[in-house]
């Protein structure tokens, strides 16, 4: 029998882009299939109640639903510690894993290994998020060595709204920071429907882009064991890291 590939995805609860994302994503890959797990996230912003929806307590509770599936990796696809911080990230998956005896990834430390295997130290920035939130995650990607050259963001906060971002005014956002030739851009936020754009926005600037739903994605399937390379369409990312 075929060894079937589960992939778990921990989702915000106002989320409507990932699931439809991952799974158009996965669909071509013979015997892969994603499923997903809910905790309430309604608001991005810095607010104390904002912040709170993040304790790991509830993200562990949907980790052990997944784990119920007995699926091959746990991944939280959500780019919380952009500003909360990476190591909230690196917390919550030695806990996942301590919890339920599966591995575990997030879109933000995907997305940071990425850059550093690919070297790219300067990259852009773009997001649906308040100021503030974004200038929380420009610093503390300055932290960790790498420089936001350029970053666009559209001062948004309902969570259930990202997904309504227009696929034009994302193409619009990403153009406008490959002005500034970033090693690469990021579109950092798991409710935007961009990942299907990537390929194209790649062609047209000549600069990688890094999308969080595909980042969390590539990590899982490695994690899984499953070569990345046979996904086609949606980026150089699955060709091109190894």
């Amino acid at each position: 029998m075929t060894k079937r590939i589960k992939l778990g995805m921990l989702t915000p609860s106002s989320n409507t882009a990932l699931e439809p994302i991952t799974s158009a994503m996965v669909s071509g890959l013979p015997n892969v299939s994603a499923h997903f797990s809910r905790f309430t996230v309604t608001e991005i912003s810095l607010r104390d109640q904002a912040l709170g929806q993040f304790d790991l307590e509830k993200i562990l509770n949907a980790a052990k639903l997944l784990a119920d599936a007995h699926v091959d990796v746990i991944a939280w696809n959500g780019t919380s510690s952009g500003w909360l911080g990476f190591e909230k990230d690196e917390a919550l998956c030695r806990q996942i894993t301590e919890a339920t005896g599966i591995p575990a990834t997030t879109s933000v430390l995907a997305l940071n290994e990425i850059l550093a295997k690919t070297g790219a130290r300067d990259f852009a920035l773009v997001t649906p998020y308040l100021d503030d939130v974004q200038q929380r995650i420009v610093q503390n990607y300055a932290r960790h060595g790498f420089n936001c050259v350029a970053e666009r963001h559209l001062d948004l906060h309902v969570n259930h709204s990202f997904a309504d971002v227009e696929e034009d005014t994302i193409r619009s956002l990403v153009r406008d920071v490959a002005q500034e030739k970033p090693a690469a851009i990021t579109t950092f936020c798991t409710n935007l429907r961009a990942a299907h754009l990537v390929e194209a926005l790649e062609a047209e600037t000549g600069i990688p882009v890094y999308d969080t739903i595909s980042t969390v994605v590539w990590k899982s399937l490695r994690l899984a064991g499953v070569d990345t390379r046979e996904l086609r369409g949606w980026g150089r990312l699955f060709a091109d890291v190894a």
